[in-house]
């Protein structure tokens, strides 16, 4: 699959509000943005870490309810979520990769780490090939 990962240079807030926190992360990511306007990406983020504590997989279904959100608004944000690595489809639905924030921006780095050295290298073969 695809991994799509944007980062975004917030100032970090000088609040220590778990909310304003993880807006904050999730922001930092790309994954929320103005577009959004009743935050149900940011919902479906915060929905998925709860679950994780429980290590229960949620279904779009069981999001929608929850979180009084269409199905298709749902699953809209789950490939979202997806395809930047941070959420993993199962059989009986979405979990968190990893369940520790920490451990996730560990793994999301490198996930970069191995997109850049792969980057680097067929720069270096594009330099041969251009006499560089």
């Amino acid at each position: 699959m695809e991994k799509r990962i944007t980062l975004i240079r917030i100032p970090k807030p000088t609040s220590s509000d778990v909310n304003i926190e993880l807006q904050w992360l999730g922001n930092s990511l790309g994954l929320f943005n103005d577009r959004d306007k009743d935050k149900s990406c940011y919902r479906i983020f915060v929905t998925l870490i709860k679950a994780a504590k429980h290590e229960r997989p949620l279904s779009s279904d069981q999001m929608a309810e929850h979180l009084n959100l269409s199905r298709g608004t749902v699953i809209h944000h789950m490939n979202k979520l997806m395809s930047s690595g941070l959420v993993l489809r199962e059989r009986q639905g979405y979990v968190l990769r990893i369940n520790k924030m920490e451990s996730l921006i560990v793994e999301l780095q490198r996930d970069m780490e191995r997109m850049c050295s792969n980057l680097k290298t067929v720069a270096k073969e594009l330099d041969g090939w251009l006499g560089l």
